[in-house]
């Protein structure tokens, strides 16, 4: 059972055959691999190709079960719930969704509207970019199955607790009244049959990935260049377990970046084979996919100021908190 698992974690997730065949073709080229500049060519290269192949698998899977749960069909099943047992659903909801946090706000628009209660929403708001089930394969390529699982079980555990406080301090109030029509446009689709959802699927697969490619490239390109060109003692004196406040610091340097997780984790790739902890590395993960800037000033757009500080507090305070905790524990998690 262990070899396996050990073939599905190495060569079908992390396609160590795909780095070894690019490692090929460019020494038969010429370039040398082991110079920086031949290694950072291969980092890009392998990076880049792993993670569009996943991304275009995961989506095509993650779309295709879309279709059996469009806006208003998960409008009436969070609608039975509610309580600690309907952030729970909803959050539970927001990692079937293959949204970026922009993405994800109309949607969380449709279900305001919809009379769904405040908690609910935010609790998928938080889920939806930060946990998802493509989030789950990709950790699970690089980091390993027990980090890939703890990542979605806390990210979880954050939108439950965050979106059932949101909704214990009653601000209804502060919602600015607009909408967005995308989340309702998407009631409007009927997927008869077989051929309309691979269809569809198909299509959301091409669209995410012509739209997230330069947030891979981006990201591909900052993991090269910290794995190969920064020293691992500056990396270390920045965010190693020596500076108390390295997660701190790595969700305040995520915040203004944009990217969803597909675009981080080169980053995180090349942070943690580093020696960059475990918990510092998701907490710069979580805080470029849950608040990013612009993400930020989108939701600022239907939400008013108070509501979007508190928003922002509980989720801040959230990945803080799990960046430290994984510092603590992350021996068992590795």
């Amino acid at each position: 059972m262990r070899i396996v698992w050990d073939f599905i974690q190495d060569q079908l997730l992390g396609m160590k055959w795909l780095n070894n065949l690019i490692g090929n073709l460019l020494s038969a080229c010429g370039l040398d691999i082991s110079s920086r500049i031949g290694s950072s060519v291969r980092f890009f290269v392998y990076d880049t190709v792993k993670i569009s192949v996943l991304l275009v698998t995961l989506i095509f899977i993650i779309s295709y079960v879309q279709t059996y749960f469009p806006p208003e069909r998960t409008k009436q099943i969070l609608s039975r719930y509610n309580g600690i047992l309907g952030n729970t659903v909803a959050a539970l909801l927001g990692t079937v969704t293959p949204f970026c946090s922009c993405s994800s706000i109309p949607i969380f628009i449709g279900f305001t509207n919809a009379g769904l209660p405040l908690g609910m929403t935010f609790s998928f708001l938080i889920s939806s970019p930060l946990v998802d089930l493509g989030s789950l394969v990709l950790l699970m390529s690089v980091f390993g199955w027990k980090i890939a699982v703890a990542y979605v079980i806390v990210g979880l555990v954050i939108a439950v607790i965050g979106g059932t406080v949101i909704g214990k301090l009653k601000l209804e109030k502060e919602l600015e009244p607009k909408l967005f029509g995308k989340a309702e446009a998407l009631n409007n689709e009927h997927y008869s049959s077989r051929s309309k959802r691979c269809k569809f699927a198909l299509s959301e697969a091409w669209e995410t990935w012509k739209y997230v490619i330069k947030f891979i490239l981006i990201g591909v390109a900052i993991g090269a260049i910290i794995h190969n060109w920064l020293p691992q003692s500056f990396i270390e004196n920045v965010l190693g377990d020596k500076n108390p406040f390295s997660v701190i610091i790595a969700s305040v340097i995520g915040i203004p970046m944009y990217a969803d997780i597909f675009g981080t984790i080169p980053i995180a790739e090349a942070l943690y084979f580093k020696g960059v902890g475990i918990g510092t590395v998701l907490s710069f993960m979580m805080s470029v996919t849950a608040l990013s800037l612009p993400s930020m000033i989108m939701l600022r757009k239907v939400v008013k100021p108070k509501l979007l500080a508190v928003f922002i507090g509980i989720v801040t305070v959230g990945i803080i908190a799990m960046g430290y905790l994984f510092n603590i524990l992350g021996g068992i998690f590795i």
